[in-house]
């Protein structure tokens, strides 16, 4: 079972030709300590929605420190 994954600080690649953007993930982490290496593969919809997700979380983020959105 893996319990979660760790993003790798490389920059999102795009593929316009097989309209993908592509994520790089450096490790699924299993229960038993076994990592895989691996990539998150999003078509434009789920491009769009991580985008928004991401917005919205710097956003708590930001309030929380104390700035402004």
């Amino acid at each position: 079972m893996i319990t979660h994954a760790t993003a790798v600080r490389r920059d999102i690649t795009d593929n316009h030709n097989e309209q993908q953007a592509t994520l790089p993930i450096a490790s699924l982490h299993r229960l038993d300590g076994t990592t895989e290496i691996t990539t998150l593969v999003l078509d434009p919809a789920q491009l769009e929605v991580l985008y928004a997700q991401m917005d919205w979380a710097l956003g708590m983020r930001e309030a929380a420190a104390g700035h402004p959105a």
